[in-house]
């Protein structure tokens, strides 16, 4: 079982890669949206926003008002982020939930 410190650098990963695509494109036209990250194994939960697609202010906790809401174990977390795990397989095996708006569905997956 992976730990916080693991699944916030993980996050930041994923964060950094998203800032690498920013960079090399024209920002999406997407409303901002409130990400959270729910790791039950942990008990802990991540937040962050997302604007002109760059994941930013990640930090433990849960904001309010969360338009999109992540729930996976915290190996699966590092598996997804690292590329060892898509996303669209862990989803589709149940490994990682989704709470969202099929537009901020679409969005995640692409970002992903």
């Amino acid at each position: 079982m992976a730990d916080r410190v693991q699944c916030e650098a993980a996050l930041r990963a994923l964060a950094s890669r998203l800032d690498d695509l920013a960079r090399g494109r024209r920002p999406p036209r997407t409303p901002d949206r409130v990400i959270v990250c729910r790791i039950p194994d942990l008990e802990a939960t991540f937040s962050g926003h997302l604007r002109d697609g760059c994941l930013r202010d990640i930090g433990e906790g849960e904001r309010p008002g969360a338009q999109i809401t992540l729930t996976v174990s915290s190996d699966d977390l590092l598996a997804v982020t690292d590329g060892t795990l898509s996303i669209t397989s862990a989803w589709a095996s149940g490994r990682l939930k989704i709470d969202a708006s099929v537009r901020d569905l679409l969005r995640v997956r692409a970002l992903l």
